[in-house]
């Protein structure tokens, strides 16, 4: 009986091991996938962040490029309100010195008439 426990024992404790054996390479095995999809979500949250800085820099870049634009415009805007106020004065002047003229003309052909 001592005989067949012991027996019993050594194949339980055989037994065992495998399984410990088996478990451990198990864990090992999931150990090394998680190692592994770590490393892969590292990568790819580098390679996002990187897009991601890159996106920005090149919107920066777009939107400068757009207030320079703005700015020009606004300085031509401002340029053509002032040659329309040039434009308008030299106009009031002109149409000044038509009237003149023509009053000039018609006091010289009354006189002339006379």
């Amino acid at each position: 009986q001592l005989h067949l426990t012991t027996s019993e024992k050594n194949e339980l404790a055989r037994c065992l091991q495998m399984v410990q054996n088996q478990l451990q390479e198990k864990e090992s095995e999931i150990k090394r996938k998680i190692s592994e999809y770590k490393d892969r979500l590292l990568q790819a949250e580098k390679e996002h962040q990187d897009a991601l800085t890159e996106a920005n820099r090149k919107n920066e870049v777009e939107i400068e490029a757009c207030h320079e634009k703005i700015s020009s415009l606004e300085h031509f805007i401002s340029s053509q309100k002032l040659e329309i106020e040039h434009l308008k004065s030299n106009k009031e002047l002109l149409n000044n010195s038509l009237k003149e003229a023509n009053q000039s003309l018609g006091e010289l052909l009354k006189t002339k008439v006379r």
